[in-house]
């Protein structure tokens, strides 16, 4: 086994279930084992204790109760004290390294995230937040090997958070709005994606008073038999659009199968992520804390660096990879400039108040916050964004790398393509650029810009193309398209089609 292919940036991903042709189970009994040895064989060298007490906790997947198990015995062989919490959300996972009277000295959340039913993985984190690339490196290499901690056996028991962080969340809302029930007379339907959601109907927003009737998917189900859970998914949109629709809601939420992420849908049927959430929630940020620096992932529109500038804020554009935006956040804080967010357009959002951890259910809770001051002052949330400028046409293409060596063909492309587009009649090269290459259009040459990057992961170039006119995205695709045909490793059969 080489446990290294397991590695997923930050995170552990794997197969866990058979069912799709192609894909066999890495995600054994045995590697998982090795995996909670590794954990523990990492924890005790990183806190350099031996009375540990760790925490699990699993989404609705499958195959979360076996890995569940396996986890902690394995990890209870190995001398640290285990509490089994059963069904839970990533960012809850984390809370409960900080949260008095719990306080674990770290914690293991079983989730891959929206990635189909068959696969699995482990996030890992300490009261220091989630864990980094290189932990997850070291924690592997343990795996791989056959050093023990020699520590007598430790104890599994069953335990409870989810209540204890869902009235975490209740009361900042309470304390924020001044109210026990601040959202009587709200309609507020969310979708689960039958993930780990759905406590947050019955947990924080029934007992502040709202009618969450036409909630759909909230029971746990990992066979996710409706829709995946993923605010980025049209069918999952889909379905919490017409949720609103149906109930004349007021807001409409949705969340990952983990909570980590969350998307949502306004009164008005219209819908409530990428460039659009991170605008609301810069007007709220920038209103409770002018000037702050908003840092977000590197396809953000350019009406959004507007608005944020528009506000009185700093965008500070950045790399793809949650870790990634909230560790330049950070890095900037460090270094005494605030930045109060750090978001993908992906629904990743972390705020510096809240420990950096990027939860979907906090984000949530923040729009909520906004929805009972608003009612009680006469603003909607549609008005926190009314003067956002958006794109007419937005797409995205993917183009596979064909050749083992995929990042240095990846970057050569890159490089070349920024020699290319200095001589290009309309074109300007993006200033301070972090990923990859992003050029702006003249309105003569397509009225937008592109950005070509190399993925994190994967032998792929990613592609984003927008314009601020209809027809735009196709005429900056056919001038980008003179440069990528001649690129013979490229994949690009979908763009040069879309470029004609």
């Amino acid at each position: 086994m080489d446990y290294k292919k397991l590695q997923n940036g930050s995170d552990i991903r794997g197969v866990a279930l058979e069912g799709i042709a192609g894909q066999s189970v890495n995600l054994t009994e045995e590697v998982t084992r090795n995996i909670a040895r590794g954990f523990a064989l990492w924890l005790i060298k990183k806190t350099g204790k031996h009375n540990l007490r760790v925490a699990v906790g699993r989404d609705s997947r499958l195959s979360g109760p076996a890995l569940s198990g396996w986890l902690c015995e394995e990890m209870a062989k190995c001398g640290l004290s285990v509490t089994d919490f059963s069904m839970a959300s990533t960012p809850a996972m984390f809370m409960a390294t900080v949260t008095e009277g719990y306080r674990f000295d770290g914690t293991v959340m079983i989730t891959a995230s929206h990635l189909p039913f068959n696969r699995n993985g482990f996030k890992f984190f300490t009261e220091n937040g989630g864990l980094e690339s290189a932990d997850i490196k070291e924690i592997l290499a343990y795996a791989a090997g056959t050093q023990q901690t020699g520590l007598p056996a430790g104890t599994v028991e069953a335990g409870e958070f989810m209540d204890t962080y869902a009235s975490i969340l209740a009361n900042k809302i309470r304390a924020a709005t001044g109210e026990e029930k601040p959202l009587a007379g709200f309609r507020i339907v969310l979708d689960a994606g039958n993930g780990a959601g759905g406590f947050y109907a019955d947990k924080v927003l029934k007992p502040l008073g709202a009618n969450t009737d036409g909630s759909r998917y909230l029971d746990p189900d990992g066979s996710f038999p409706n829709h995946i859970p993923n605010p980025e998914d049209k069918e999952a949109m889909e379905s919490i659009m017409e949720a609103v629709r149906e109930t004349n809601a007021d807001l409409g939420i949705i969340f990952d199968t983990d909570v980590d992420r969350a998307g949502a849908v306004l009164s008005d049927g219209s819908e409530l992520n990428r460039n659009r959430i991170i605008a609301m929630l810069s007007a709220i940020l920038l209103r409770e804390h002018p000037g702050t620096t908003i840092v977000t992932d590197s396809i953000t529109s350019t009406g959004l660096a507007d608005f944020i500038a528009e506000k009185g804020g700093v965008h500070h554009r950045f790399k793809r990879g949650y870790r990634n935006v909230i560790n330049e956040s950070i890095r900037l804080n460090n270094q005494g400039q605030d930045s109060q967010l750090a978001i993908e357009t992906s629904g990743h959002g972390a705020f510096k108040e809240n420990y950096f951890l990027d939860d979907g259910a906090y984000i949530v809770t923040k729009l909520l916050i906004e929805l009972a001051r608003g009612k009680k002052a006469g603003y909607t949330l549609q008005s926190l964004i009314s003067s956002l400028a958006e794109p007419k046409e937005s797409v995205e293409f993917r183009m596979n790398i064909l050749l083992d060596d995929f990042k240095a063909y990846g970057q050569s492309v890159i490089d070349e393509l920024t020699a290319y587009a200095a001589t290009q009649p309309g074109w300007s090269v993006a200033p301070s650029n972090f990923e990859g290459i992003r050029v702006n259009l003249d309105k003569e040459h397509g009225d937008g810009w592109f950005l070509l990057r190399l993925s994190l992961h994967d032998p792929l170039l990613p592609l984003n193309i927008e314009s601020n006119s209809a027809g735009g995205a196709k005429i900056i695709a056919a001038e980008l398209a003179t440069f990528i045909e001649k690129c013979d490793k490229l994949d690009a059969e979908k763009f040069l089609s879309f470029a004609k």
